[in-house]
């Protein structure tokens, strides 16, 4: 006995919907929802759903569901001209910083329909230059960079180029641009202040990197948290390590402790840093927190894994990434390129790498 179209189920094609050979198309959403295209078509769009009524929305969501109906994002790239694609470059993929940004990017874009291409440089700036190529080649609707140093050639043939770009967690010395980053100002000062309230004033700071923005800055705004707090800032107590790294900061925490001057607290410029700190100390009989006291920067998920748990900056990582991922929409969005810079504020997490002197 045949089923009249009455007994069907609402969004159930003609012939049953799970036993088709190809995926329902929108005009099949449209029919089975009983609604015209145009209306589905902002329903199933997160950007356009605000221009339907709610009622509507969810019947097309649930027609939608009902016969496995999926957002051809090629299609509609195609219908307005973009690969609904975003290249994002990032320095070191080992770096914990970087994943919990990367997944705040990829839900951001994946709420409008757009898929992120990730490529790894490993500091290699030939490297970075040939992912870039293949990211233009493969008309990537727009650009992030979480590699760009203070001087970065590479930028101003983007820009010329027309090519959206944000830069996370960066700054360059040259054109402005667009970026999103937690604020160092505010974190530095939160480790600085949080080392002098526990008595300490001989505090000597681990940096990395001073082309880049994140190296240049956090130690410049320790020299100026010390000056403002009434701290002494003793030149050999301050050291770099030539990336931000374990290895590079025990390398230059052992440097630090052979100078043979005195301190009771180490500022370092990451979390990765602070644990090669733990590394250099040990190699010269001292610990962590009786002999120094070690503050680390970005808040890293393992600090507390640490021995002992480390004190951090926490630095809003996954916020970040949304945050990211929205300037560079609106930018695609309205055409407009012009500058739009977001800090994000930081915080103090105190465990166990810290004590009163």
């Amino acid at each position: 006995m045949g089923s009249s179209p009455e007994s069907r189920a609402v969004g159930q094609p003609a012939g049953g919907g799970r036993n088709r050979s190809r995926p329902p198309t929108l005009r099949e959403v449209a029919s089975a929802a009983q609604l015209d295209i145009s209306t589905v078509s902002r329903a199933l769009r997160p950007e356009t759903r605000d221009r339907v009524k709610p009622e509507t929305v969810k019947r097309v969501l649930a027609t939608a569901e009902a016969l496995g109906y999926r957002a051809n994002p090629f299609a509609r790239g195609l219908k307005v001209q973009r690969s609904m694609t975003i290249g994002m470059l990032v320095p070191d993929l080992g770096n914990p910083l970087f994943p919990p940004i990367v997944r705040g990017i990829e839900d951001g874009l994946r709420d409008r329909g757009y898929a992120m291409i990730l490529g790894n440089t490993d500091q290699d700036l030939g490297r970075e230059e040939n992912l870039l190529d293949v990211f233009l080649q493969r008309r990537v609707d727009g650009l992030v960079l979480a590699t760009a140093l203070r001087s970065y050639p590479l930028l101003q043939n983007l820009v010329d180029g027309g090519v959206p770009v944000v830069l996370v967690n960066r700054t360059t010395d040259e054109a402005p641009m667009s970026m999103v980053a937690g604020d160092d100002h505010q974190g530095v000062g939160l480790a600085v202040r949080h080392l002098a309230d526990l008595g300490h004033q001989r505090i000597a700071f681990v940096g990395a990197a001073l082309s880049a923005s994140t190296g240049f800055n956090r130690y410049h705004y320790f020299r100026a948290w010390m000056h403002a707090l009434g701290l002494e800032v003793d030149e050999e107590l301050i050291v770099f390590a030539p990336w931000f790294t374990k290895d590079a900061g025990a390398e230059a925490t052992k440097e630090l402790v052979g100078r043979g001057r005195p301190f009771t607290a180490i500022v370092a410029a990451s979390d990765m840093i602070a644990l090669g700190c733990y590394r250099g100390l040990r190699a010269h009989g001292l610990h962590v927190p009786d002999d120094v006291s070690v503050v680390g920067y970005n808040g890293s998920r393992w600090c507390d894994e640490f021995d002992p748990p480390l004190t951090s900056i926490h630095v809003p990582k996954y916020q970040i990434g949304r945050e990211t991922a929205r300037l560079l929409l609106n930018m695609l969005d309205t055409a407009d390129t012009s500058p739009a810079s977001v800090l994000l504020p930081t915080s103090l997490q105190v465990r166990a790498s810290t004590r009163q002197v």
